[in-house]
């Protein structure tokens, strides 16, 4: 459910701060004139339609439900990339075979992304979780 509620938002802008268990919203600071999706706001919004609440900000998401292995991710689990030690910076929703959904970044729109092994975002992987 909460796969084909984001896939439902491919081509929406980014937005920083953007994003709500409703759908796109206007975002703050640089992303105030833009309505969308920022990464977080974007998973929060897909598992909201499958009834589950989770924080407005990357590292929160990561500590809101079970650690999975990459062998063993479903479609909806949540993937984070990025921060070094610290809160990862970037989140998506795993669709399957190695894609995940995701707001990108400023001046992108939702899209799908093969992360398993980008040159990009395989070094940038976190690990996922599955929202509980």
């Amino acid at each position: 459910m909460a796969a084909a509620a984001a896939l439902r938002q491919l081509g929406v802008r980014f937005s920083w701060g953007g994003g709500s268990p409703t759908g796109p919203t206007k975002g703050v600071g640089r992303g105030a004139a833009t309505t969308g999706f920022d990464c977080s706001g974007l998973t929060l919004y897909a598992w909201s339609k499958a009834g589950m609440r989770l924080g407005h900000y990357t590292g929160t998401q990561f500590r809101q439900g079970h650690r999975i292995p990459l062998g063993d991710l479903r479609k909806g689990d949540l993937v984070f990339f990025g921060g070094g030690t610290g809160d990862p910076t970037h989140v998506g929703l795993y669709l399957g075979e190695g894609v995940m959904i995701h707001a990108p970044r400023t001046g992108d729109v939702v899209r799908r992304t093969r992360f398993v092994g980008s040159p990009y975002y395989g070094p940038l992987y976190r690990g996922a979780i599955r929202p509980a």
